[in-house]
């Protein structure tokens, strides 16, 4: 006799308790009616993740005590597994609950609280302290919560509690090199423990973070014996035999890792979307410079929303070349999307003129070029507000961490897409999308990048090569490492020191930025947070 089990991989929304355990009543329907035995669903799943401080609002808790009593009176005939918060003798824990015909079997809390990184679990749940094992159709299966399994104690717990199976609830985060890192770990944790370890994960974006999905399982040698799409809403159905193991039915998946290039991209896209619908926007707007960044930009709001719930807005100016405007207009063109050209001279004469008396005999500086950036941030907020689509911002991390981009100007909006992309993964990015579909213009591609604030700018004249830029960046930021140990790599000692002062001193405008989709282990904001007074 084999138990039937589905992964319920879903997208769910960060404080609707209510809909989410209609998503949860709903797949227990689904499953029941194809003969399913058991439904395991993510970390959190009645409130979504992560809920943050909704957590310190008793209405909230309270929301989901009523939510767990609908699931309980409505899922009858199937047994399910799904993560809530819940306060126990005056705590509050991150639960796994095996609820049977409308009965809690069985409830485990969280022992192992991540606390870094984007993670704050501390802040809020008490930790567990023992080991649940209930059983289930003749097989013994344990449970843990997502953290619980990074950790080796929670899983040999389990083992030595007699689980055969091992149920992992996660909301774990993308970034690159993820779900490799999650098989590997996983595997070695079956193979220890003798254990069959079903992987069950969040998909969707909340705020920065996007979750990948990826759910999975590995038999008692570690092996995958099958898996969910990433990105993407999916129930992944399992078969176990008596004794625990996998009935894979025929050959194992693929182990191979997309190019990471087609990951993030996915990421993007994802993250984009979600911030999007689940706020309520009715499309998106940007700017659309004939530059490599709103290039990509906009192929992901595309591919996110469709071409008929984006509007491209080119804003020339008397320092923009034909090419840009020809090169925007050509990407738009390719991809179906409608645009709106507003010169902004007439708003920058206008300004001028007003601040002629207030800047005397001062010669023209980074002041007005940052007066122009902010008549298209005022320009693109009119049409974002009269219209109700988010405006998204093109910067990337590049400009980003060095203070490349203009307060009030091209750092207005909404949100960020490629925030947590470097320059050169933002045009290997673009580069990618383009295998795909051949829509943004070659000449994008490979003119050098410009602000076009000023007659015959580049990026360069203000900033080291982004070969250059990109490679010290990685390492004081993603890596900590100071200047010594960097300029010991090879590099210009005032280059590095030029690089890390304009990092640490620009925090303030990071502060000031959007949010953004986070794709690596050290995003601004999440994970990486500085103090904007310093004498570090």
């Amino acid at each position: 006799m084999t138990l039937r089990l589905q992964i319920a991989q879903l997208n769910l929304l960060v404080g609707d308790v209510a809909g989410n355990a209609g998503r949860v009543i709903a797949a227990a329907h689904q499953a029941r009616t194809a003969g399913v035995d058991l439904v395991v669903f993510p970390e959190l799943t009645l409130t979504g993740y992560p809920p943050e401080d909704l957590l310190l609002r008793p209405e909230f808790l309270a929301r989901v005590e009523t939510a767990l009593e609908s699931v309980r009176a409505q899922a009858q005939g199937i047994t399910l597994v799904l993560g809530y918060p819940r306060l126990i003798a005056g705590g509050l824990f991150n639960l796994a609950g095996a609820i049977r015909d409308g009965v809690l079997v069985a409830e485990y809390a969280k022992q192992a609280l991540p606390n870094y990184g984007v993670f704050d679990e501390k802040r809020y749940f008490q930790p567990g302290a023992a080991a649940v094992v209930f059983e289930h159709r003749g097989l013994r299966l344990g449970l843990s919560v997502c953290e619980d399994i990074w950790q080796d104690g929670p899983t040999a717990a389990a083992a030595a509690a007699g689980a055969q199976v091992l149920i992992n609830l996660n909301a774990s985060p993308f970034h690159v090199g993820k779900r490799v890192e999650r098989e590997a770990l996983v595997g070695r944790r079956a193979r220890e423990h003798g254990l069959t370890i079903l992987y069950a994960n969040l998909v969707g974006g909340q705020d920065e973070l996007v979750f990948d999905g990826g759910s999975f399982v590995v038999d008692r040698d570690g092996q995958v014996q099958a898996r969910a799409p990433q990105f993407a809403e999916h129930t992944l159905l399992v078969e176990l035999a008596a004794d625990g193991s996998p009935v894979t039915g025929g050959a194992a998946p693929a182990s191979g890792e997309p190019p990471p290039e087609a990951l993030i991209y996915q990421a993007l896209v994802l993250g984009v979307r979600d911030y999007v619908r689940k706020n309520g926007f009715s499309g998106a707007v940007l700017g659309l410079s004939g530059g490599v960044d709103s290039a990509l930009t906009l192929a992901i709001a595309v591919d996110a929303l469709g071409a008929d719930q984006v509007e491209a807005v080119l804003m020339p100016s008397r320092y923009t070349a034909d090419m840009s405007n020809e090169d925007a207009l050509e990407q738009a063109q390719r991809l179906g999307v409608r645009t709106r050209t507003i010169p902004i001279a007439p708003a920058f004469d206008s300004f001028l003129a007003m601040l002629k008396d207030a800047f005397g005999e001062r010669a023209p500086d980074v002041t007005e070029e940052n007066i122009q950036a902010r008549c298209r941030g005022v320009i693109l907020m009119a049409l974002s507000n009269k219209w109700g689509r988010i405006l998204l911002t093109t910067g990337n991390k590049s400009e980003m961490a060095v203070g490349y981009a203009t307060l009030y100007g091209d750092m207005a909006g909404g949100f960020a897409p490629i925030k947590d992309c470097p320059k050169l993964l933002v045009y290997r990015l673009a580069r990618y999308r383009n295998t795909v579909d051949p829509i943004i213009p070659e000449r994008v591609l490979t003119r050098a990048p410009s602000a076009e604030l000023r007659p015959d700018q580049t990026d360069q004249d203000s900033l080291p090569p982004y070969e250059v830029l990109d490679a010290i960046l990685r390492l004081y930021i993603e890596e900590d490492q100071g200047v010594d140990a960097i300029c010991a790599q090879g590099f210009d000692e005032a280059v590095v020191r030029r690089v890390t002062r304009l990092v640490d001193r620009n925090e303030y405008k990071r502060r000031q930025a959007p949010p953004g989709v986070r794709i690596s282990q050290r995003a601004f904001g999440r994970d990486r947070r500085y103090p904007i007074t310093s004498g570090f």
